[in-house]
C-alpha cells in the first residue's frame, strides 16, 4: 500500500505553484508530446525531409532541436529544485553518493544507448523512413526496455537525491509518468513501422 503520510511529508516541502516549479513541470510534459507529434507529423506528410532536402538532414535538425529542448528542461528542473527547500533526513553524504551513483549508472543507459543506436536511431530516425536492418539487442537494450528514457529518469533522480531536493523527487516523478506515456504512444507506432517494412519486403 502507498504510504499517505510518507507522500503528505514530501508535498509539504513543495510549492507546486511556485512559477519555477510549474515551468519545469511544463517543459518535462512538452518535451515527449513534442517529439513525438512533430515525427508523427513528419511520417505522415514527409514534409520535414523535403524542406530539409533529405531525410537524415531533417532527422539531424529535429535531434538538435530535442537536445536544445532538453537542455531547457534540466535548467528548469535545476531551478525548481534550487528554489525550494531541501529535506533535512537527505541532506548527508550516503544521500549524495547514492546519488551520484544512480546518476553515473543513468548516464551510463544513456551514453550506451547512443552509442548502440546511433544519432538517427536515437532521434526518431525510423519515423523519417531511416530504418535500422534489425532490432538492436545489446546492451544496454539487453538489460532493460527503453533504457534511454530510465537512464534519464535517474540521472533526474540521483541529482534529487544529491540536492537533497523533495522538489526534485516530485519532478522526477513527473519525468517517470512522461516517459511512461511516450512508451505507451510510441512503442506500438514504430512496431508498426518495422511490420511494414517487412511486408513490403516480402512483397517485393
Amino acid at each position: 500500500q502507498v504510504d499517505v503520510t510518507a507522500m503528505a511529508q514530501l508535498f509539504g516541502y513543495v510549492d507546486v505553484t511556485d512559477s519555477g516549479f510549474i515551468a519545469a513541470v511544463l517543459s518535462i510534459a512538452f518535451n515527449p508530446l513534442f517529439w513525438n507529434v512533430v515525427a508523427r507529423w513528419e511520417h505522415k506528410t514527409r514534409a520535414l525531409s523535403r524542406v530539409f532536402g533529405s531525410p537524415r538532414a531533417a532527422c539531424y535538425c529535429l535531434g538538435a532541436v530535442i537536445l536544445m529542448l532538453n537542455g531547457v528542461r534540466s535548467h528548469c528542473f535545476t531551478e525548481a529544485m534550487k528554489s525550494q527547500p531541501k529535506l533535512e533526513g537527505l541532506d548527508c553524504h550516503w544521500a549524495y553518493y547514492s546519488g551520484l551513483t544512480i546518476s553515473a549508472v543513468g548516464t551510463l543507459f544513456v551514453i550506451s544507448s547512443f552509442l548502440a543506436l546511433g544519432f538517427t536511431g536515437t532521434f526518431l530516425g525510423d519515423y523519417f523512413g531511416i530504418l535500422m536492418e534489425a532490432k538492436v539487442t545489446s546492451f544496454p537494450f539487453s538489460v532493460l526496455d527503453n533504457p534511454m528514457y530510465w537512464g534519464s529518469t535517474a540521472i533526474y533522480l540521483g541529482w534529487s537525491l544529491m540536492h537533497a531536493s523533495p522538489a526534485g523527487l516530485l519532478l522526477t516523478a513527473v519525468v517517470a509518468i512522461s516517459y511512461t506515456i511516450a512508451v505507451l504512444y510510441e512503442g506500438p507506432f514504430t512496431e508498426e513501422i518495422y511490420r511494414q517494412k517487412h511486408k513490403g519486403a516480402k512483397n517485393k
